[in-house]
């Protein structure tokens, strides 16, 4: 099974091997239904104009749902228009509510490593923290690691970072890539000198969240 741990297209098809990421304004509309497939929702570190107390408090009912299988994405990215102290500031709510509901981080960063490493060391998270989207060189991915991160790859990465990276902390995803989740399994396995049934983090996070 190819599991897909971040993707924004939502496909029948692929329903019960792909977590996909919900819009925020999208979340309660699915939440509320009885639509098959597995999710995560978040506020992302673009987007924190939509942040409210109120909808806070819905994320926390929506992880009740056993079909919310991770928090995010969300994180810090330098980009922002929204000054890193408010990025920390709802980052930290988001890893307050990981911890409390016992659910990993799909987490976006983009030039604020050091943040995130340091929140990771100041905080002590128990859950999993997964850097989806990871391009970094070795030398980034080696701090990830050793700070407790796990890292996702997509279509493009470094390969450098993908030897490295434990096979139990390696995950895979499409994102918004056009290209089948198997193909980035082979090309990934193919760095790794691996099987890609050897790939199995991504099984083993549905496993463990999706009872």
């Amino acid at each position: 099974m190819f599991v897909d741990i971040h993707s924004h297209k939502f496909a029948v098809d692929d329903i019960g091997t792909v977590i996909y990421n919900v819009p925020i304004a999208k979340a309660d509309t699915i939440f509320c239904s009885d639509m098959k497939g597995f999710f995560s929702v978040g506020f992302h570190p673009w987007y924190l104009d939509v942040y409210s107390a109120e909808l806070m408090d819905m994320m926390k009912m929506w992880t009740d749902d056993s079909r919310l299988i991770a928090i995010g994405e969300c994180g810090l990215d330098k980009n922002s228009k929204f000054d890193i102290e408010r990025q920390i500031e709802i980052f930290e709510k988001q890893i307050n509510l990981s911890e409390s509901k016992h659910k990993p981080l799909i987490i976006h960063c983009v030039g604020c490593y050091n943040e995130l490493f340091d929140l990771r060391k100041r905080r002590k998270p128990q859950q999993l923290w997964i850097i989806h989207g990871f391009r970094g060189k070795p030398q980034l991915a080696e701090q990830a690691l050793k700070a407790g991160c796990s890292l996702s790859f997509g279509e493009h990465f470094n390969e450098d970072s993908v030897r490295i990276t434990p096979i139990d902390n390696l995950y895979i995803e499409t994102d918004e890539s056009d290209m089948p989740i198997g193909d980035i399994y082979e090309k990934i396995a193919m760095v790794k000198k691996c099987a890609v049934e050897d790939l199995c983090a991504g099984r083993e996070l549905l496993k463990k969240h999706s009872l």
